[in-house]
């Protein structure tokens, strides 16, 4: 795959996405699914990974890739967003390549297939590893209702989950970072965990509940969440999604451009933020670290921040499948000299 991206960076970056998945579904006979040595293996929220390292929600909305993407050699895959019903996302173009910064502008708009999809897409796959759902709401679905969308999406797709991320963060839906504040959040949250139990008991295994939220919160609205999260009875937090805030970290931007900054200038942020939420949370409280992660170095300072699993997108996007081999083997030295 990676001798294909340059060609795929001369298209379209979403025209690009899309036919690099489809040909990793085409090249996947020729890749041995790899296995990591035992010694990367670990327990996060009660869940076995094989390694620290996977892919961050938005590269595959809909599951339909989840195989081929898993052969690659992650340990757990996020898919979604998902919400109820399939929606288109919003107009194009609507992804930016920001080569100079190696970053990538989204608003796509949770874009997807709806809950009855990838449901079936999940009944189907083959994927050994760990399969993350990220869940979240219509955008037609008024705010003050958007708990209900996460309940029913929630309730679908929790047997095929291994663990189920609360999407809060994405600066793409209208006023969707709200429902981040104190009893917004508890609105969502409650009635989630609340179902968990009964769900448990029918499928017979307890998903844990992931929070995934915004760089862009200030100090204190950090030490609220780091507060909040425990006492609602979620299981870890996702640090972080895209930033909103582009003029901060990009001074050359196409005419009109908006959404979700993603890629190497939003390493020192996310790295912040994992540091504060590490200082603040009880040491036991998993972080899957996300933002910026662009090779071995960046890796390894997301986890000395206090993240116990990393995952990359825009990385991925820009380096291919040899990011995977790269920050693996750095782990795995990483680890060898700890012994």
């Amino acid at each position: 795959m990676s001798a294909t991206l340059p060609i795929l960076r001369r298209l379209a970056p979403e025209a690009a996405h899309a036919i690099g998945l489809r040909g990793l579904r085409l090249l996947r006979p020729l890749w041995a699914d790899r296995e990591p040595t035992r010694k990367l293996a670990l327990s996060c929220a009660g869940v076995e990974f094989a390694h620290p390292l996977g892919l961050a929600a938005g590269f595959d909305k809909n599951a339909d890739y989840l195989d081929a993407l898993g052969a690659l050699g992650f340990s757990h895959v996020e898919i979604g967003t998902v919400t109820p019903r399939p929606q288109p996302g919003n107009p194009r173009p609507r992804m930016f390549r920001l080569r100079e910064s190696r970053a990538l502008v989204n608003r796509m708009g949770f874009n997807n297939k709806g809950a009855e999809h990838v449901a079936a897409c999940l009944a189907r796959s083959t994927y050994p590893g760990v399969v993350g759902i990220s869940i979240g709401k219509n955008f037609d679905t008024p705010i003050e209702r958007a708990g209900e969308d996460y309940l029913h999406v929630f309730r679908r797709l929790y047997e095929y989950a291994d663990y189920i991320a609360v999407n809060v963060s994405s600066p793409n839906t209208a006023r969707l970072r709200e429902l981040q504040a104190r009893e917004a959040l508890g609105r969502i949250l409650t009635p989630l965990v609340d179902e968990r139990a009964v769900l448990a008991q029918r499928h017979g295994k307890r998903v844990p509940i992931f929070v995934k939220i915004a760089p862009d919160l200030n100090e204190s609205g950090v030490e609220a969440l780091a507060a909040q999260l425990p006492a609602l009875s979620v299981d870890g937090v996702i640090a972080t999604n895209t930033s909103n805030r582009l003029e901060r970290f990009v001074t050359s931007l196409p005419p009109g451009t908006t959404g979700g900054l993603s890629g190497a200038p939003l390493h020192e942020l996310s790295l912040t933020v994992i540091r504060r939420l590490r200082a603040l949370l009880p040491r036991d409280f998993p972080i899957i670290g996300v933002g910026g992660i662009f090779d071995a170095a960046t890796a390894l300072q997301t986890l000395a921040a206090g993240a116990n699993l990393i995952q990359v997108y825009t990385g991925f996007a820009y380096r291919g499948p040899d990011l995977i081999d790269e920050i693996l083997a750095a782990i795995d030295r990483g680890t060898a000299g700890g012994d």
